[in-house]
């Protein structure tokens, strides 16, 4: 999937795929930010969704709150080894990820096609505070990040989070050799 977990079980209540699961509901259901989890562990709707609604015991919470899913993503770069820190157990692998988005899409043909054609597009991701790596942009009159994100169609292929400093074409130009990316 992407990830290694280095947490123990015994004393894990969420499984990666479920914390990734509760973070990409959030975000979709407009929660972007990781303290939203700590206003919502009684939704009924999300503990269907993640198959952690429990009906037996109504007081016991059913989703992970912030510091849980902020092991999901966030990691210092002090951090060298994640099996042995006590705090940040969960780590991500970006080749991997990646990797799974170019599976997704070939699996969705039956036959490979024969051309492709990418939609390249870099947006927007506004901040408030002092975010590592935002800058002040004048085209989007705002501080922000700039991610450049390429489609073929429908599917989603790369997203890739950019500083607003850096020319909107820089990196841009990515090629696929033997179905893996190469930068």
């Amino acid at each position: 999937m992407g990830f290694q977990d280095y947490r123990d079980s015994a004393y894990t209540n969420y499984s990666v795929h479920k914390l990734l699961a509760q973070r990409v509901y959030g975000i979709v259901l407009g929660y972007p930010d990781v303290n939203d989890h700590d206003k919502l562990p009684y939704d009924p709707a999300w503990e269907i969704a993640l198959e952690k609604l429990d009906f037996i015991n109504s007081e016991k919470t059913g989703l992970a709150g912030k510091s849980t899913i902020n092991r999901l993503e966030y990691c210092p770069e002090t951090i060298l080894n994640q099996k042995e820190s006590r705090y940040h157990r969960i780590e991500h692998d970006p080749k991997a990820i990646e990797k799974a988005f170019v599976e997704i899409f070939l699996a969705s043909y039956k036959k490979p096609p024969r051309e492709i054609v990418l939609d390249m597009d870099v947006t927007d991701d506004q901040v408030h505070g002092n975010q590592e790596g935002a800058f002040f942009n004048p085209y989007y009159h705002g501080v922000c990040y700039a991610p450049l994100y390429i489609f073929c169609g429908h599917h989603l292929l790369v997203a890739k989070l950019r500083s607003s400093n850096v020319d909107t074409c820089r990196r841009s130009f990515t090629r696929i050799e033997k179905n893996n990316w190469i930068d």
